[in-house]
């Protein structure tokens, strides 16, 4: 009994000390934060769709370098993988916090809308970035004109295929509102072509692995497809490495973004043409943005960012001249 005794609290004490480390830790590290907030002008969070996608992580660059001139403190939070709940989750927690700024990915749902009215009620001005949410009382929008960058990928197409093409789309999201317009964009830019027909489009859940399955889906049900457009940041290179394995030369891939993996595919010709954002200057122009609404200053709702279209003789690009 004595040893059941002793060993209970020896027990006890071992997770005493356990919870009294781990919660020390967390102190420490919110101390921490709350001294940075301290010595800064002021407290902006970005929340991305997912926290270590390459794509934002670029946008993060972006934004950390303007608030570091600014001297704000920056706070990158959001989903580990995307997850709409959890990002609208994310939101919520930043205005309960009462940041002075909020950067984050737009869409469209009655939960944002309702976010964003909070938070503007409450004078804490919300910036979208990648992807707007105009039907809100959002501050502006930076970024991508979404819409603009499917029909340059369209126009792509038509500029370096010849004869009847069958075309695949490998998209991130169905729901997605920029996923959407980057599609519609580009078929309004092939619509009065005859020579291409668009004959499936599969989803790849915004990840390599889902963006492989997507284009052997396409493959499956129609094996004569001639050219495949993705329109997330990973799509392309999933779609590369499908045509790469079942050794089809002849596809013609347009992907998105200029990822060093992407751009590596492009050099090897197993990509055809990509199309450049520049997520690094929409983290840095949306926190500057924010600078100016926080000293009084008027700005513009819509700050589109370069696109353009890159292709194997464009290569090497230089670091932030373009950019999911």
């Amino acid at each position: 009994m004595k040893r059941l005794a002793y060993g209970i609290l020896l027990l006890a004490f071992l997770a005493a000390s356990a919870c009294m480390i781990y919660y020390g830790k967390l102190t420490f590290h919110m101390k921490k934060a709350e001294a940075e907030h301290d010595k800064s002008m002021y407290h902006f969070v970005l929340i991305p769709e997912e926290l270590d996608n390459e794509y934002w992580r670029l946008v993060e660059k972006g934004a950390r370098d303007a608030a570091s001139l600014y001297g704000v403190y920056l706070e990158y939070a959001g989903p580990r993988q995307a997850d709409y709940s959890e990002h609208l989750k994310t939101l919520d927690t930043a205005i309960a916090g009462k940041v002075d700024g909020i950067l984050m990915q737009g869409g469209k749902s009655e939960m944002l809308t309702t976010l964003i009215s909070k938070a503007h009620d409450k004078g804490i001005p919300v910036i979208t970035v990648d992807t707007d949410a105009p039907e809100t009382e959002r501050a502006a929008y930076v970024g991508t004109n979404n819409y603009y960058s499917g029909f340059l990928a369209g126009q792509a197409l038509l500029a370096d295929t010849t004869g009847p093409q069958r075309v695949g789309i490998v998209t991130g999201r169905f729901q997605s509102e920029n996923q959407k317009q980057r599609v519609e964009g580009f078929k309004e830019a092939i619509k009065k072509e005859e020579r291409i027909q668009i004959v499936g489009i599969e989803e790849s859940s915004i990840t390599k692995i889902g963006a492989i399955e997507a284009t052997y889906r396409l493959f499956h049900n129609r094996p004569d497809t001639t050219a495949i457009y993705g329109t997330s940041a990973l799509d392309g290179i999933g779609i590369a490495g499908v045509t790469r394995y079942f050794n089809k030369k002849n596809i013609y891939v347009i992907a998105f973004d200029t990822l060093p993996e992407t751009l590596f595919l492009l050099n090897e010709q197993a990509i055809q043409a990509t199309v450049a954002q520049d997520p690094y200057e929409m983290g840095y122009n949306a926190v500057a943005s924010l600078i100016k609404l926080k000293a009084g200053e008027t700005i513009h709702p819509l700050q589109y960012t370069d696109t353009s279209i890159i292709r194997r003789e464009d290569l090497p690009i230089v670091e932030g001249e373009s950019g999911s």
